[in-house]
């Protein structure tokens, strides 16, 4: 009988971490950490766009990375002077260190001066990107 109630237990925790966790996975939002860090075009390898840059560290085995790739490259191109930009984690890692890249992908929105306005850990949804786009310019 306690077995039964220990793996009840067991079984209604591990539930609501995996509901918590998927409601927060892709969720933009501000992280006061990031204050006034900034990406730059020497850091990005390419520039930054006009009014903002969606910059995804991603790694080679992701399958969410290749989705959300799609999506930013499509929200990307509907939005004029908005560029984005793949950074592969594995290759920058002193990039992962310094903007606190824990998991892939990781999504930073960054306004026109290459500051972190907003983040997303995991694939963002094409509406919520649009939002955090709008509130970068």
């Amino acid at each position: 009988m306690t077995g039964l109630v220990v793996c009840g237990l067991v079984l209604a925790a591990a539930s609501a971490y995996g509901v918590l966790h998927r409601r927060r996975s892709g969720r933009i939002r501000v992280r006061g950490r990031d204050g006034d860090k900034r990406l730059g075009a020497a850091d990005l390898g390419e520039g930054l766009g006009e009014r903002a840059t969606l910059v995804q560290f991603s790694s080679a085995f992701c399958a969410p990375c290749r989705a959300t790739r799609r999506v930013l490259a499509e929200v990307a191109g509907m939005i004029p002077g908005v560029a984005h930009v793949e950074i592969d984690a594995e290759e920058h890692l002193e990039l992962v260190r310094r903007f606190d890249i824990l998991k892939t992908p990781t999504v930073l929105v960054l306004d026109a001066d290459g500051r972190i306005v907003r983040r997303a850990t995991g694939q963002p949804r094409k509406a919520d990107v649009i939002a955090a786009l709008g509130e970068a310019v």
